[in-house]
């Protein structure tokens, strides 16, 4: 057996996932598991909507507890950054100077929030993409009604403005389209998500944010930063503001991936198996893969599509190392069984959001759809659902306040494309049986 691990980068949903797969495919050796935050790993989808509100605390959000985490044999090294990879000697370099050389590599790095130049060192301004920033948030929203600026009205920008109006904060929310996630679900159901949170008395703006005004004070200590107090649009318009979250999107963490061998153009370039050079692969929302089925390159930000590549790449990784080196790698999987086989990563993609009652769900690319059609089935309920396609075939479908058993019908619709008219006579179909 290599004494070289396999090194994990990205202590994350989709890292862990990947490291307890390399386990279950066979790998018995070295397992390192690197993450930039000092945290075990834990779930980020509840930042914005449960932790934010105050119903679950941090311990809640942990993936896995240390206890659980012992039978993988890892090496953990939290708080640790990578900030460089050799592709041609799959070696890393980390924050203190170690070099580490890897029988293979999975890049689960995730994304990074998008910020403001004009927002750097303002208090009163956040982002929400860590555990510590939802804490801070939620902190500063805990200490009475607040003024709140939401800059950003897509799906983690909707989610935070529908907790603060929960606990009874006066929420703005601004965005460049007029209806909320539009780039992601469309006008239709944008129009109804819009409509609920003009309901629950969300101020709704279109515009972008030309500056943010601050409140001086004079018995402040020297060097202390500025506290935010208004956002000023670029049509004029200001709104006052205690607290302004900035939900301006999110920018793929391959900064530290230099060697040209690399494509890191919107998220790390990777083939249908998800490997982005021999024996480095990539899972998550850092990855971008060639879709076998939809037959282009796509990149996910969604919590399903982080646990379902990362035992694609994990389990591919092993294969992949097996026909390199099989004297040096499982002959099996520790159950007995054959080592695995590449295969192509072909997911039927899935996010959802939480918003007040309400949940979506969708499958498929709803994203970047040249038709969209949607039904609204009762509007005083939002109740919907949207058919997307794309050159003439059905890619995506969205549910939107429906119960489990028509969501599984719909689902069904668009597993693989089809033609538009097909899929639309299924849809009928399928709502009409609820």
């Amino acid at each position: 057996m290599t004494t070289r691990p396999i090194a994990v980068v990205g202590a994350s949903a989709a890292g862990i996932t990947a490291a307890e797969a390399l386990r279950r495919a066979g790998w018995t050796g070295p397992l390192t598991l690197i993450g930039d935050e000092p945290h075990l790993p834990y779930d980020r989808p509840p930042l914005s909507k449960q932790l934010l509100h105050g119903a679950w605390e941090p311990e809640r959000l942990l993936l896995r507890t240390e206890e659980q985490l012992t039978p993988l044999g890892l090496d953990l090294r939290l708080g640790t950054r990578a900030t460089g990879l050799d592709v041609a000697t799959r070696t890393l370099t980390l924050d203190d100077g170690e070099r580490l050389a890897c029988a293979g590599v999975i890049i689960a790095t995730g994304v990074a929030a998008r910020t403001l130049p004009a927002a750097d060192g303002l208090a009163g301004v956040f982002t929400l993409r860590t555990l510590d920033d939802a804490l801070a948030l939620r902190d500063r929203l805990s200490g009475g009604a607040r003024r709140l600026v939401v800059v950003g009205n897509g799906v983690l920008g909707c989610e935070a403005a529908a907790v603060a109006r929960e606990l009874g904060h006066e929420v703005a929310l601004v965005g460049r389209e007029p209806v909320p996630m539009a780039a992601a679900v469309g006008a239709g159901i944008g129009d109804l998500l819009a409509e609920e949170h003009r309901a629950r008395g969300v101020r709704l703006l279109t515009g972008e944010v030309a500056a943010f005004e601050t409140t001086a004070d004079a018995t402040a200590a020297e060097g202390t930063p500025a506290q935010v107090s208004g956002v000023r649009l670029a049509d004029g318009s200001r709104l006052p503001a205690d607290l302004v979250l900035l939900a301006i999107g999110s920018e793929p963490a391959v900064g530290w991936l230099a060697d040209p061998a690399l494509d890191t153009t919107d998220g790390l370039g990777c083939d249908a198996y998800c490997a982005a050079a021999p024996g480095i692969y990539a899972a998550g929302d850092v990855a971008r893969w060639e879709h076998p089925v939809h037959g282009r390159p796509l990149r996910f930000e969604h919590r399903m599509n982080a646990t379902e590549q990362a035992m694609a790449a994990a389990r591919n990784l092993v294969a992949e190392l097996t026909a390199e080196a099989p004297a040096e790698t499982p002959e099996g999987a520790a159950d007995g069984t054959e080592p695995p086989q590449r295969r192509p990563f072909a997911p039927v993609p899935y996010f959802w959001s939480d918003q007040y009652g309400l949940k979506l769900q969708a499958y498929g690319l709803t994203g970047g759809a040249d038709q969209v059609e949607t039904t609204v089935l009762d509007r005083d309920a939002r109740r919907a659902v949207a058919l997307y396609g794309r050159d003439g075939q059905a890619v995506g479908i969205l549910a939107c306040a429906l119960p489990p058993r028509q969501i599984r019908a719909l689902r069904a619709v668009v597993a693989t494309p089809v033609p538009w008219e097909e899929a639309r006579d299924r849809v009928r179909d399928a709502t009409a049986a609820g």
